[in-house]
């Protein structure tokens, strides 16, 4: 048998469920002020009632005095419970529905009284206030018990006072209508408390359904596992509200998007500037792993709407993912030219051998003589005119690619290119994006052809690479340095598009520019303005990069293999 499971213990306390306790909490405020606002009116309602009560003997008092035959038969007749003052003030009394009406001479003997017994006695209360000529409101007890009494001066035909009229309304009935108004006042109060409760359920039941039924302690963990969450993880994340507002920035996101813990609160587009890193997150632009460019990373983002109109975007760094692609297309491209080499050398070799069995050594050595000079002239074309290693080694080995693709890589005569870079190794990447992309366009087309032109302006780098292609539309010559715009196929290692737009970025990081235009005869030409791109004659560069020989055909295709090989057109 199964043991017998433990007694449940009652728990005493609040319901641990958000919305029992916003109920609870409300229907008791609501309940309390319905007390205290029947409370609040009870009290000046007995005031009123009292007040009511006491003008009206005031009321009946006055209307008394005012009656002239009263004023002389007090002055003509003795006290009795058959006089003429009885009478006429036993009358007012039933006609008014008052206690008493007690009408009394100077020194306060009774001419009239419910009580005929009563009537030649002294007043129970003093008479001083209304014998000295005021009129007198008050709540007192006297024989008939407690009353609401109305006191008037009695004066006679001359205006002289001759008495006073004291007039008394039974205290019960007062609290009688009192206690007669607290029923329907409860039920006005129970009637705003029912509505009361019912707006509390109704509230409750919405903070239900947004707080999903959970308790305060599990609102609290979860806070405190989103903050944890948040912070920790690699991706950035970034919330915004239904006004566009940065609602919240994690620590990974403050970092790709280079932003401080003061964006939050600002708008995006305040926050981040126009481009298209903020169109991805605001919303402009639709897609999933959206590609974009932030400084010098390489983002993908993704945006999900929230239910309060709101959204939470997602970035992930691919700066290093990117780099290892486009080196791995460098290195793909070097592979394939390596490889044609390697098929063009053994011909070679099978042509020299063949001089060599037919004993024609002279044309033996012309022929390799040929070989060596075709190569070492390319060298020795690209070291004269520019004196930058890296730039020369990369230029080499691109026109060793093209001339294996079909495609002529011409140096322009006035390129002259000085050993003063101050970052050679960024002029590397911007070159060799540009050539990648002109060899691309030109590739398979009869007669191919390329022109690299590097020219120095002072401290300004001056670059051109013209191609003949089929050229860039005018109305894309914008849009290929859009982040992510591409018309060609994708790599394996993930998307195009990138390539110009980080050129334009890193051109005008330094002041400059990069524009697309129609070459001469067709084709595309590219040029990038690159100010205070080199040092001033006599300084060495910044980056400190030796002075050294420039690298031979062999060695300058492996240094070419470093370029950057995104294409966007």
């Amino acid at each position: 048998m199964s043991p017998t499971p433990p007694a449940r213990r009652l728990r005493l306390g609040l319901p641990r469920r958000v919305f029992s306790q916003v109920l609870l909490m409300q229907v008791a405020i609501a309940a309390g002020v319905a007390v205290l606002a029947t409370g609040l009116f009870l009290a000046p309602l007995s005031n009123q009632l009292d007040d009511q009560a006491m003008r009206r003997a005031l009321a009946i008092a006055q209307t008394t005095s005012a009656q002239p035959q009263i004023a002389e038969d007090l002055l003509t007749t003795l006290p009795s419970a058959n006089g003429p003052v009885q009478a006429e003030a036993e009358d007012i009394r039933k006609a008014t529905d008052a206690e008493y009406i007690v009408v009394m001479n100077m020194h306060g003997v009774r001419w009239s009284h419910t009580d005929p017994t009563e009537i030649g006695g002294i007043v129970s209360t003093s008479p001083e206030r209304a014998l000295a000529g005021k009129e007198v409101m008050e709540i007192d007890t006297g024989t008939l018990g407690r009353s609401a009494r109305g006191k008037v001066p009695l004066r006679d035909a001359h205006g002289d006072i001759i008495g006073a009229v004291s007039v008394g309304i039974e205290y019960n009935s007062v609290r009688a209508r009192l206690l007669h108004a607290i029923p329907g006042l409860l039920a006005y109060a129970g009637a705003a408390l029912a509505i009361g409760a019912l707006a509390a359920y109704v509230i409750s039941r919405r903070v239900q359904r947004q707080t999903r039924d959970l308790a305060f302690s599990d609102i609290s963990a979860l806070l405190a596992e989103r903050e944890a969450m948040l912070h920790g993880i690699r991706e950035g994340v970034v919330a915004l509200d239904r006004a566009g507002r940065v609602r919240l920035l994690n620590d990974e996101a403050q970092r790709l998007l280079g932003l401080g813990a003061e964006a939050i609160g600002q708008p995006l587009d305040d926050a981040l500037g126009a481009g298209r890193t903020t169109d991805v997150l605001a919303g402009r632009v639709t897609g999933t792993d959206l590609l974009t460019v932030r400084g010098q990373r390489v983002l993908v983002a993704n945006r999900m709407p929230t239910d309060d109109g709101g959204a939470v975007a997602t970035l992930r760094d691919r700066t290093e993912l990117e780099q290892l692609g486009r080196e791995l297309d460098s290195t793909r491209g070097l592979i394939d030219a390596l490889r044609a080499q390697d098929h063009e050398h053994a011909n070679r070799m099978h042509t020299l051998l063949g001089f060599l069995e037919l004993e024609m050594y002279d044309d033996a050595v012309d022929f390799v003589g040929e070989v060596v000079g075709d190569h070492r002239a390319t060298a020795e074309q690209v070291t004269e005119k520019i004196h930058d290693p890296l730039l020369a080694a990369l230029l080499v080995g691109k026109a060793t690619v093209a001339a294996e693709r079909g495609v002529a890589l011409w140096i322009s005569d006035t390129t002259r290119m000085p050993d003063r870079l101050i970052d050679p190794r960024g002029l590397v990447t911007v070159v060799g994006n540009l050539v990648d992309n002109a060899l691309d366009a030109v590739a398979g087309t009869p007669h191919a052809r390329v022109e690299v032109e590097l020219r120095a302006e002072g401290r300004t780098a001056v670059l051109r690479v013209r191609d003949t292609g089929p050229g860039v539309p005018a109305e894309q010559r914008e849009l290929i340095f859009t982040d992510g715009w591409s018309t060609k196929k994708p790599p394996a290692h993930g998307k195009r598009g990138l390539g110009l737009p980080l050129v334009r970025r890193l051109a005008e990081r330094q002041g400059g520019s990069a524009r697309v235009a129609e070459a001469v005869g067709g084709g595309a030409e590219f040029t990038v303005v690159l100010p205070e791109a080199l040092t001033e004659p006599g300084l060495a560069p910044e980056t400190g990069v030796p002075e050294s020989r420039v690298p031979e055909a062999g060695t300058a295709m492996e240094s070419a293999g470093t370029a950057v090989n995104e294409e966007s057109r």
